[in-house]
């Protein structure tokens, strides 16, 4: 199969609504599956977009699966590329720009989806990848913060015998910290197939994440520069990203920050103007949430918490890091820079910019994140940038 093959016009079925303006919930099947059947997730998913199961193309392996358990080369990158373009064309005729489009893959459609999802992260406001593997190596791009800013969902199996465990896990640690994505991330004692948790995850995630972008028609002007760091540029972290907790509460799990560097950050960050120290009233106990009080001239998103004005927290002394709100644009480059990687719901229920910035190693680390908190804080103050 090469790039320059024509495929057939696609075949689709669809349920929920039918008005052309509505979400598009892309469902995308696996090998020996058709598209009625995966069709039929619609009715454990919300009431109000339309779903859309897409017949897959590729005739060899019936279904997407092609691209999620073969060997990788020049061959299969070719047959993705062609197989992308052949989907878009498809896509950009029933949802042209400003109608949100959200994917949910299973099996070889989860490989697929992702696919599309990295070959161009911005079409698309979401992902579930369901008991499936990103196409790595296929010719996608998998860098870092490559999906900065995309919620997604990840959901497998741990006793799955039909996706290799290497590609699971790898995908698994992409989606969690490299790639930069709001990823909500479970896994189940099933096999290949999708347990009703995972379902119901998967669900509430849908109906959250559509009602924030519901809530914010157009989005509001931010920074794209460094307000508060030297030259208004991040440097890289240097090493290895520390571990992180796959669930909620989000949690930092090695290569933490000495409790004395932990005091230095808090002091530092409770000098800022107007700010004041309480419980985070949205973290565990024993977070200490940053409150700056009014006026708060920053839009909501540049708070964790609008309605009492907390824009950060440290988390308890076992870990040390942070949660911060940001503007998009410099949530990216926070986990593209390896400082941190996004909240899971961040998108969905928090501000899009919400982020868990690592805690600070060493003096000039201390600098580094006290200076990224300072942004945040001139963020939520209004403050010129």
């Amino acid at each position: 199969m090469s790039a320059m093959q024509t495929f057939a016009p696609p075949v689709v079925a669809t349920a929920g609504s039918t008005d052309a303006d509505a979400p598009l919930v892309v469902l995308l099947h696996g090998r020996g599956s058709h598209e009625r059947e995966i069709l039929r997730l619609a009715d454990h998913l919300p009431v109000g977009p339309t779903y859309a199961a897409v017949r897959a193309p590729i005739a060899e392996g019936g279904g997407y699966a092609w691209f999620a358990n073969r060997g990788i080369g020049r061959p299969i990158a070719e047959s993705l590329r062609a197989t992308i373009g052949w989907f878009r064309d498809w896509l950009d005729g029933v949802a042209p720009a400003g109608r949100p489009v959200v994917l949910i893959g299973f099996s070889g459609g989860a490989a697929f989806a992702g696919g599309l999802l990295l070959d161009n992260p911005d079409r698309y406001a979401g992902a579930a990848i369901l008991y499936g593997t990103l196409p790595f190596d296929a010719g996608v791009p998998t860098t870092p913060a490559r999906l900065a800013g995309v919620p997604v969902v990840v959901a497998q199996g741990e006793h799955d015998s039909v996706i290799p465990r290497e590609l699971l896990d790898r995908t698994w640690n992409y989606l969690i910290a490299e790639a930069g994505a709001a990823t909500l991330a479970r896994r189940d004692p099933v096999g290949h197939g999708i347990a009703a948790p995972a379902l119901a995850t998967v669900a509430g995630w849908l109906q959250e994440r559509l009602a924030f972008l519901a809530d914010r028609v157009r989005p509001t002007p931010s920074p794209r520069t460094w307000t508060r760091l030297p030259g208004g540029q991040l440097p890289p972290r240097r090493g290895a990203r520390p571990t992180v907790s796959s669930q909620i509460p989000q949690q930092q799990r090695s290569d933490n920050a000495p409790v004395e560097l932990q005091e230095l950050l808090l002091a530092r960050i409770a000098a800022l103007p107007r700010v004041t120290t309480r419980q985070s009233a949205i973290s565990v106990p024993g977070a200490r949430g940053f409150v700056l009080a009014p006026p708060r001239l920053g839009p909501d998103d540049a708070f964790l918490v609008p309605a009492v004005g907390e824009f950060a927290h440290l988390h308890p002394r076992h870990d040390g890091s942070l949660h911060v709100a940001l503007p998009p644009a410099l949530a990216a480059d926070l986990a593209a820079k390896g400082w941190g990687v996004a909240h899971p719901l961040a998108g969905v229920r928090l501000t899009a910019g919400m982020v868990m910035l690592f805690g600070p190693r060493d003096a000039g680390e201390l600098d580094i994140v006290a200076g990224v908190v300072a942004t945040s804080h001139a963020w939520a103050s209004g403050q010129p940038t």
